[in-house]
């Protein structure tokens, strides 16, 4: 039986400490806020998009930062094991649109509750308002883990001669406390209000560690079209969007976006942020929306005349509700060149034209990326390359493990960030060796 430290009560620290405490461990668990998972409170818009039923190889591709890394962990503890074992713990799940999996109750207090009697249950000594400042982390000039409290435990063929080695953690109040695992799953610096201050990675440097470049992940853009603000509040449903560098396309999807008094957010549009960060660095990115992706240029030719064929006296700013939304009519009139009075019998065929092409290709201007308080997620982190990918532990300092959000991983919406905690969590709490 090993002492495990968890610093962290989100997704991650409750499935490593479970995962630890069911392999007979004595698991400690920290948390500086007043309640486990007060991030997973607010994700999938409080009903906790808990994962994704998409087979391993699709989870995978939506992973934006290093997926490779993910396989043992993923193949590990998949999807289906997450889903089943909160099913066997009580709580019921359904799959929707885009395989995304909720609670059926939708939730998320439902599964905080289930992880937290399960920790409960298999005898986690839970913490809570109680925040680690520091660990314990000293050298070690002990030769292939030898003489450590995990006694000729193998370590992956690493040497570990000269390596440092945790021995605890230090708690804000001065008081040390020892462990022969400490696991870090403190999360990013996004959303700060829910105790995301980026603790993790300053423990990670303290012990030598690299930290990659951080970026808000999963944020709306902001835009430099003043119009953009005129359209506050439109949701478009079935739209296919392109971000571009110039003439490089930089990402495209289908589904939703929304217009904001800044710029442009929704689903399809907080996923490109997470492919786009690093270009917007190096200047301006184009948004190209295709409003009615189901029509090809004659079709949609067609359409506007036969809107048109009985309204020929009418205004043309009273005819196009029929084929956009209504508070979108102005601005297509607007980056059209097309006065609203215009009478029907007046519009011309390049009228048509530049309608169609502002359908098939509204252009906004993307100039940057709101901040970390709506940051879904942090891209950047601990450096991969640094952490066994099978174990998450540290290949630089003996006993200190790290998952979840902390590490240089991050996906798309739709249940991959979820399951990136779940799989590396697991992967950090159930190999400890006894």
């Amino acid at each position: 039986m090993s002492e495990v430290i968890v610093v962290g009560g989100g997704a991650a620290g409750m499935i490593a400490a479970y995962a630890a405490a069911v392999k007979g461990h004595r698991v400690t668990l920290f948390e500086k806020n007043e309640k486990l998972g007060k991030k997973l409170y607010i994700t999938g818009k409080g009903r906790c998009n808990i994962t994704n039923a998409a087979d391993l190889e699709t989870i995978l591709s939506h992973v934006v930062s290093n997926p490779r890394f993910l396989y043992s962990s993923l193949y590990g503890f998949t999807n289906q094991n997450m889903i089943e074992l909160l099913n066997k713990e009580g709580l019921e799940t359904k799959v929707e649109r885009g395989m995304r999996v909720f609670p059926v109750s939708d939730k998320s207090s439902d599964v905080i509750r289930t992880l937290s009697d399960m920790l409960y249950r298999n005898g986690v000594r839970i913490y809570l308002n109680k925040k680690v400042s520091s660990l314990i982390v000293q050298e070690s000039d002990e030769q292939n883990g030898g003489g450590d409290t995990l006694a000729g435990r193998k370590r992956d063929n690493v040497k570990c001669a000269g390596m440092k080695i945790c021995t605890g953690v230090v708690t804000e109040d001065g008081r040390k406390r020892k462990a022969d695992v400490v696991i870090v799953t403190t999360g990013g610096i996004s959303y700060p209000s829910t105790g995301s201050t980026g603790d993790g990675y300053r423990f990670a440097e303290e012990a030598g560690h690299q930290i990659t470049a951080l970026s808000p992940a999963l944020v709306p853009f902001t835009a430099e079209e003043e119009w953009v603000k005129d359209l506050q509040g439109l949701s478009l449903r079935n739209v296919n969007v392109t971000i571009s560098s110039g003439k490089k396309k930089l990402y495209t999807d289908f589904g939703e976006m929304l217009f904001t008094h800044f710029g442009v957010s929704g689903p399809a549009i907080l996923s490109g942020s997470s492919v786009c960060a690093k270009y917007l660095k190096k200047g301006k990115l184009t948004l190209h929306i295709d409003l009615k992706p189901a029509l090809d240029r004659e079709q949609l030719d067609a359409r506007l005349l036969r809107e048109f064929k009985d309204a020929k006296n009418k205004q043309i700013c009273n005819v196009l509700g029929a084929v956009y939304p209504s508070s979108l009519v102005p601005v297509m009139l607007k980056v059209s060149g097309i006065v609203p009075e215009k009478v029907i019998h007046d519009v011309t065929r390049e009228d048509r034209n530049r309608l169609i092409q502002n359908t098939k290709d509204l252009c906004i201007t993307l100039n940057g990326l709101r901040g970390y308080n709506e940051a879904i997620v942090t891209q950047g982190g601990i450096k991969v390359k640094e952490i066994n990918p099978s174990t998450m532990e540290s290949k630089l300092v003996r006993g200190l493990r790290f998952a979840g959000e902390v590490l240089d991983l991050d996906a798309f919406t739709g249940g991959y960030n979820l399951q990136i905690a779940w799989s590396t969590g697991w992967a950090a709490g159930s190999t400890i060796e006894q």
